[in-house]
C-alpha cells in the first residue's frame, strides 16, 4: 500500500506518470476507474479548491466522496499515542482510521499547523497518524506541504512551456497582512527543483528562508539535475531573466507562533509585491498564484489578469492530477 503525502516520496518518472495521466483525463474526464470506491476527506480547515476538486473528481471516476470535519459532526480527534483521554478529544486517531478504513478505499487529510511551535508542527503529527493508522492509501490535501497544488502547478507549467529544465524559476515571497503556512512555498520549491529548473527563492530577510528540510531536498534534486537553488532578498536580481514567477506570502518560521513580534518586519515589505515593473524584469515570464490571493497586496490586478498568468489553469489542473492520483493509489491496493 502506498500513500501521497509529498512528492519527496515519489520519483520524478513516477510524478511524470500521474502527470501524463492527467493529461489524459482532462481530454476525457468521465469514466470508472473509482467505480463503487469512496474517498473520507478529513477537512480541519477551510476549503473550496481542494474540497471541491476532489469530491468532483471521484465523481467523475464512478467514486463516491464524504465530507467530514468537526463542524460537521465529526468527533474531536486525540492524536497523540499513550495519553489519558480527559480532555476534549473524544476518539483517538488510530481508532478512527482504523474504522475509517473499514468503510472507505481512500482518506485525504486536510490539517494546518496550529501555529504555535514549528518545531511541534513541523512534525506533521495528523497526517502521519492517519498515514500510520490507516489501512488504505492516505492522501495530503495540504498540511504542512501541499503536494496535490504543485503537481496541478507544475502540469499548467507543462502545458504553457513545455519541457522545464534550465528554466529560471522564482518563487517569491509577497506581503499579507496575517502570516500564511509555508506548506505551498515548500512544495513548489520541492518540485520545480525536481523538474530540473534553477530556483531562486525570494524573501524579504533570512528570517523568511523555508525550512531547511525542504531547502535540503531541494538542494539535493537540484545538483542532481546540474541545477541550483539560489536565495536572495533583491528582487531586482530575483526577476532578472525569469522565465516563471510563483507568488505566495508565508510566515517567518523564527517568529512562528509570536506574530506579533514579525509584524513590523512584515510590514516594511509591501513593496515585495509582484507588479507590472518588476514582471518587466523577467524574460516575458508566466506568473502565477495558488489562490486564494488577496488582489493589489499580492499581486496587481494588471498582472493577474494579463495573459502571462496561468492561475485559472493550475487551479482546474488541481481536479484532473488529483483523479490521477486516486487513480493510482487504488489501482495499487
Amino acid at each position: 500500500m502506498r500513500h501521497f503525502l509529498n512528492t519527496s516520496d515519489w520519483t520524478r518518472p513516477e510524478l511524470q506518470a500521474l502527470i501524463d495521466d492527467a493529461r489524459l483525463l482532462k481530454e476525457s474526464p468521465h469514466g470508472d476507474a473509482l467505480e463503487g470506491k469512496t474517498i473520507a476527506l478529513l477537512f480541519l480547515n477551510n476549503s473550496l479548491r481542494t474540497r471541491t476538486s476532489f469530491d468532483v473528481g471521484a465523481r467523475h471516476l464512478g467514486g463516491h466522496a464524504i465530507v467530514l470535519s468537526p463542524s460537521g459532526g465529526m468527533w474531536p480527534l486525540e492524536f497523540e499515542d499513550g495519553v489519558v483521554m480527559d480532555g476534549e478529544a473524544e476518539e483517538h486517531v488510530r481508532d478512527a482510521a482504523k474504522v475509517l478504513s473499514r468503510y472507505c478505499d481512500l482518506i485525504g487529510i486536510r490539517a494546518f499547523p496550529k501555529f504555535e511551535s514549528w518545531e511541534e508542527d513541523r512534525k506533521d503529527r495528523i497526517l502521519n497518524a492517519f498515514a500510520a493508522h490507516s489501512e488504505v492509501p492516505v492522501i495530503n490535501m495540504e498540511t504542512i506541504t501541499h503536494p496535490c497544488q504543485e503537481m496541478a502547478h507544475l502540469m499548467a507549467l507543462q502545458e504553457r512551456l513545455g519541457p522545464l529544465d534550465g528554466k529560471k524559476y522564482v518563487l517569491t515571497w509577497s506581503y499579507h497582512p496575517k502570516p500564511l503556512n509555508t506548506a505551498v512555498a515548500n512544495s513548489a520549491l520541492m518540485i520545480a527543483a525536481k523538474f530540473g529548473m534553477d530556483v531562486t527563492l525570494l524573501c524579504p530577510t533570512d528570517d523568511y528562508i523555508l525550512d531547511k528540510r525542504y531547502m535540503t531536498i531541494a538542494s539535493k534534486d537540484a545538483e542532481a539535475n546540474g541545477r541550483s537553488v539560489t536565495v536572495t532578498h533583491d528582487p531586482g536580481a530575483a526577476y532578472g531573466g525569469a522565465d516563471i514567477v510563483y507568488a505566495k506570502s508565508w510566515g517567518a518560521l523564527p517568529y512562528f507562533g509570536n506574530w506579533d513580534a514579525e509584524k513590523p518586519i512584515r510590514d516594511r515589505y509591501k513593496d515585495f509585491i509582484v507588479d507590472e515593473d518588476k514582471m518587466a524584469l523577467t524574460d516575458s515570464a508566466v506568473v502565477s498564484h495558488c489562490l486564494p490571493m488577496r488582489r493589489n497586496l499580492i499581486m496587481t490586478d494588471g498582472v493577474f489578469d494579463g495573459p502571462n498568468c496561468f492561475a485559472y489553469d493550475e487551479a482546474e489542473n488541481r481536479l484532473h492530477v488529483q483523479k490521477a492520483i486516486m487513480k493510482r493509489l487504488v489501482e495499487a491496493g
